[in-house]
Formats: C-alpha cells, structure tokens, sequence
C-alpha cells in the first residue's frame, strides 16, 4: 500500500469518510447523531489516504488535542481490504507523523460496538484510559491514549 499526506479537503478522503460515516451510521444506530458532531472534515491538516493500485482504500488523521497531544481521526479501511494490516501501517505513520511534529501523545476514542478497531489500537499499544472531553459519561465510548516518547525523553 503506497500511503500519502493530504488534507481534509481531498476527494479521496471525503469518499473514505462517507464510507465510514455510513458503517458507522449502522453500528452507532440511534447515537451516531451524537458521535458525528465530534467527526466533521473542517480543517484537519495532517490526513494520510492508502491507495492500492491508484484506488484509495483506507485513510486516518490526527488533529491537535492540545499543545502535546493529537487526536486520532477518521480510521477506515474499505471492507474487502480489512486484515490485511493496511490499519496497522496508517496508524503507524500518522504516530510517526506526530512525532514528526512534535507532539508527545497520541488520543482516540472509538466505540464498544467497533471489536475490530479496539483490537486494532491494544494490538498497537494503545492503553485505555478514562473518557476525554465530549466522551466523559458516554458508555459507549471507549477512549486510549499512546505515548510516543520513552518516558525519560518526554519532558
């Protein structure tokens, strides 16, 4: 997989996410409304797109949390391409991205009705930790964070 930095304002990703909003439209059911305010495209800088063979079938961005952290975004993997390890390579770069930029944290939240993303980010070395902003109280959120520094060069 041939993997490319964008923006939120590429055609390739948009068509990724619509994808994604709508798998997520039917696991979420009556909560998506709620989860999908916290998922708009306005102004993420920092998207990765996979294509194989020129045909995009996965994405994920990071987006500023705050001045140490990022926040994972937007993971899909189309679903004739999933198991493949195309997630695992996405995350793996856009962690190395935020490194890249300086930031010291990766953040996400995904949900308890998505086994196969959970699995994906322990897999990773995600660590689950208690909710975060929007999602504190929402029992179908499960949130993780990842350091991307060893512990003595963090400070």
């Amino acid at each position: 997989m041939r993997v490319v930095k964008t923006t939120s304002d590429d055609p390739e990703f948009i068509a990724l996410v619509k994808q994604l909003d709508a798998d997520l439209a039917v696991t979420d059911g009556d909560e998506h409304a709620f989860y999908d305010q916290y998922n708009k495209l306005d102004h993420i800088n920092y998207v990765l797109v996979g294509y194989i063979n020129d045909k995009a079938i996965a994405c994920g961005a990071i987006k500023k949390y705050n001045d140490v952290t990022v926040e994972i975004k937007r993971m899909y993997t189309l679903p004739l391409e999933r198991g493949k390890g195309h997630a695992v390579k996405i995350l793996l770069e856009l962690e190395a991205w935020a490194s890249q930029l300086k930031f010291k944290k990766c953040i996400l939240e995904t949900g308890t009705r998505q086994p196969y993303a959970i699995a994906l980010y322990k897999k990773c070395g995600y660590k689950i930790i208690e909710n975060y902003g929007q999602y504190k109280g929402v029992k179908n959120s499960v949130c993780f964070e990842k350091n991307l520094f060893p512990k003595d060069q963090s400070k």
